[in-house]
Formats: structure tokens, sequence, C-alpha cells
């Protein structure tokens, strides 16, 4: 059955000597190589040159402080639910007297962690917090690590330091003695 009457014939032709050793395939092969061989390159060397981050980038986690330099995180969970990875995991606990310089509200996070290898970077848990607590920094990317305990990030490295110069390069935020100490010394300060 014929659906349209526009064939064409086709000749076989026989092939020249040339194309039977497939020379016109290797050197249109080889021009491609030369053409891409001036081409700039698409890579980068990292570590000397960084390239621009998108506008809409979402990087590194961080927990938020309030002016007065207290954890903004209430642990409501509404991040960890958001997540649609189940990346985030935290424990609330109950702020005891005299901790009022560190916590904002009665309930806190004792421990909040992400595990940034099931992480996908979405955002959700950032619009989820209605305290504004969870940010993802636009100009940080998590760096790489050689063991897989590494890329759970507890608020060690989450929790945003009082002073915004005590940042580390690295993107970990606070090592475990120098939280514990900016605690002692927060509690220390009259409310």
């Amino acid at each position: 059955m014929q659906l349209t009457n526009r064939a064409k014939k086709l000749e076989k032709k026989p092939m020249t000597l040339a194309e039977r050793a497939y020379l016109p395939a290797i050197f249109q092969g080889l021009s491609i190589t030369m053409r891409h061989f001036f081409m700039k390159k698409a890579t980068v060397r990292y570590p000397e040159e960084v390239r621009p981050f998108s506008p809409v980038f979402r990087g590194l986690h961080v927990l938020k402080r309030d002016e007065q330099g207290r954890e903004r995180c209430t642990a409501c969970g509404l991040c960890a639910v958001a997540c649609p990875a189940e990346a985030i995991t935290m424990v609330a606990g109950e702020r005891k007297k005299g901790e009022e310089g560190l916590y904002r509200e009665e309930k806190y996070a004792i421990s909040y962690e992400i595990n940034m290898l099931r992480c996908i970077f979405c955002g959700l848990c950032e619009e989820a917090c209605p305290k504004a607590a969870v940010y993802l920094q636009p100009d940080k990317i998590a760096p790489p690590r050689y063991e897989r305990d590494e890329f759970i990030y507890g608020k060690d490295r989450l929790v945003e330091p009082v002073s915004p110069d005590a940042r580390s390069v690295r993107g970990i935020q606070l090592t475990p003695e120098q939280a514990d100490a900016l605690r002692n010394k927060l509690a220390q300060q009259p409310a």
C-alpha cells in the first residue's frame, strides 16, 4: 500500500577508492577534533578560579541568630516535615532558667542535624521555617569530605556565629569547643 505518490527512486552508486578507504570520514573527524582543540575550555581551575554563582543558587545551610545573638530555631519541626529527602533531624528540648540569652523561645533544638549526602538543596526547609531560622547561603557550597560521617552537619557547623567575622572559609561555622565557649560566654552576660 502506497500512502503518497512522492516516491523517489535512489540509485546505488559504486564507492570510489577514497570512500572505500574511509579517507573522507577520517579527515572529517580530524577537522572536528582540530576545531574543538582551539575552542575555549569548558573547565575551570577550581581552587584558583571560581565560577560565578547563579542568582537563585542555594548553598550551604545556616541556622540564623536574632539581633541579640540568640538562636532563632524553636524546634517546631516544619523544616524536617517539608524536606522531601528527609535529610533533617532534630530533638526538641525546654529552655532552662538562665539560658534566656541563648535561646529565643521556651523550646529550642537540642540537636539539629542535616545529612548533606541526602540534601537536594531545594530550599523547602528555608521556606517552611516560620522564624526565618534556616537559611541557605547563596555564596557557599558544601566542602568536599572523605568520610561519610563528616557530611552530617550538626549545630556546631550550622549555627551562625555571633560575629560574622568568625566564619571560616570552608563553611564550617564553629568547632564544638568554640560553640561551648560561646554558650558559656552568652550565659554569663546579663539578659
